[in-house]
């Protein structure tokens, strides 16, 4: 599997993530006249930082494999 192709599939992958955790943040709001339906703002909190990390990462994947590329093409 091609490195880049690896690197923006973990884009799309913490995307889903920062998505699912901006939806359950919303639904705090929505949903402050009905106490059956809570949301733990901590989890959500987290789940936002480990999409934040994931992005960084997958990020850095895909310059270093852009920089190994064009390393490569100078040697070859």
């Amino acid at each position: 599997m091609d490195i880049l192709q690896t690197g923006l599939d973990g884009l799309h992958a913490a995307e889903s993530k920062l998505n699912r955790a901006a939806s359950q943040i919303s639904k705090t709001f929505l949903s402050l006249d009905e106490p059956h339906d809570t949301v733990d703002l901590s989890s959500e909190a987290v789940a936002l930082m480990a999409a934040k990390h994931a992005f960084e990462t997958n990020l850095k994947l895909i310059e270093t494999a852009g920089e190994l590329r064009s390393t490569l093409d100078i040697l070859g």
